[in-house]
C-alpha cells in the first residue's frame, strides 16, 4: 500500500476496537476497487466521545463506522441523521462531507440484505425474536421493513422488552413477552422464523437461551453471531432439519452498505466475505 497526500482516510470508533473486523473487511474492499484509502481503527474512551468526533471532523477523515458503547452518544455530535438512524437511534456509520456530519444506519438494511440473499422470505411471516439490545432494534425493524405480519419480542427483562416493543410497534404488529419456557414452547408452535439478538451462544459454556428442543422442525433460524460459526442454537436447529444462518452476512452487508455510502460505489461483497471468513474461521 502505497500513502501519499491523497489518500482519503476512514476509520471505526469503539471502546474496546481491537476486536473489530471493519478495517480488514474495508481495507479488502478499497484495495479490490483500487481506491487510493485506508481505514484505520480508533479507541474512544466513552468521555473522550465529543473531543474525538470532532477532531475526526477537522482533520476530514472521509467517513467512520460507530460501534460500542458509541452507536446512541454520537448522535448530538453530528449535523443531519438519515431515516433509519433517527428512527432507531443509533448510528453506525459516519461520512463527512465538507465538514458536515450525517449519520447513517446500516445495520437494518444490512441484516435484511443478508436474508434474501439467502433465501429467505418475510413477507406474511411470524418471526419470535430474542433480544431487547441495540442489535434487536435494528433487527426487528429489518423484519417489520420486510414485510413480516408479527414479531414477538422475548427478553429476560421484560420492561426492556418493552420498550422496545413500543419502538417497533409504530412500524408493525408486535408483542412482547417475557422468556419463560412455556411461554416459548407456546410462540415457537406458530413460528415462521425464530431469530437470536444476545450474545448467548457466543461463549463455550454459556447456558442454553431456552430449550432447543422446542424449535419446531424445517422451520428458519438465525443467529446474528457469527464466531463460533454454527452456535449451540444453530446446531440444534440444524438437526431438526431447520434452515440456519449466523450473523456473518449482516456483517457483511452493513460494511458494504456503509462502504457505497461513503465512495459512491458497489462493494465488493464476496471479497469481502472471503477475506473475513479466514481470518474467523481459517
Amino acid at each position: 500500500m502505497k500513502l501519499t497526500g491523497k489518500t482519503a482516510v476512514y476509520g471505526i470508533i469503539g471502546h474496546p476496537v481491537k476486536h473489530s473486523l471493519s478495517p480488514l473487511m474495508q481495507t479488502a474492499a478499497f484495495r479490490a476497487l483500487g481506491i487510493d484509502a485506508v481505514y484505520v481503527p480508533f479507541d474512544v474512551a466513552p468521555e473522550n466521545l465529543g473531543d474525538a468526533v470532532n477532531g475526526l471532523r477537522a482533520l476530514n477523515v472521509k467517513g467512520f463506522n460507530v460501534t460500542v458503547p458509541h452507536k446512541e452518544g454520537v448522535i448530538e455530535y453530528l449535523d443531519f441523521l438519515d431515516e433509519d438512524a433517527e428512527f432507531l437511534g443509533a448510528v453506525n456509520t459516519v461520512k463527512n462531507e465538507d465538514g458536515q456530519l450525517t449519520g447513517y444506519n446500516t445495520d437494518a438494511d444490512g441484516f435484511l440484505q443478508s436474508l434474501i440473499e439467502e433465501g429467505i422470505e418475510l413477507e406474511g411471516k411470524r418471526i419470535t425474536m430474542f433480544g431487547a439490545g441495540g442489535a434487536a432494534r435494528a433487527v426487528g425493524y429489518a423484519v417489520l421493513k420486510g414485510g413480516a405480519k408479527f414479531l414477538n419480542v422475548v427478553n429476560r427483562s421484560f420492561s426492556k422488552g418493552k420498550v422496545v416493543g413500543e419502538l417497533l410497534g409504530k412500524r408493525g404488529n408486535v408483542l412482547v413477552f417475557p422468556l419463560k419456557e412455556t411461554t416459548v414452547a407456546t410462540l415457537l408452535k406458530d413460528t415462521d422464523i425464530v431469530i437470536n439478538t444476545t450474545s448467548v451462544g457466543m461463549k463455550p459454556g454459556d447456558p442454553p437461551l431456552f430449550d432447543y428442543s422446542l424449535i419446531p422442525e424445517g422451520i428458519t433460524v438465525v443467529d446474528i453471531i457469527y464466531n463460533p460459526a454454527e452456535t449451540p442454537l444453530l446446531k440444534a436447529a440444524k438437526e431438526k432439519g431447520c434452515k440456519i444462518v449466523n450473523g456473518l452476512g449482516m456483517l457483511i452487508h452493513q460494511g458494504a452498505i456503509a462502504f457505497k455510502i461513503w465512495t459512491g460505489k458497489e462493494a465488493p461483497v464476496e471479497f469481502m466475505r472471503r477475506i473475513v471468513e479466514e481470518e474467523l474461521y481459517g
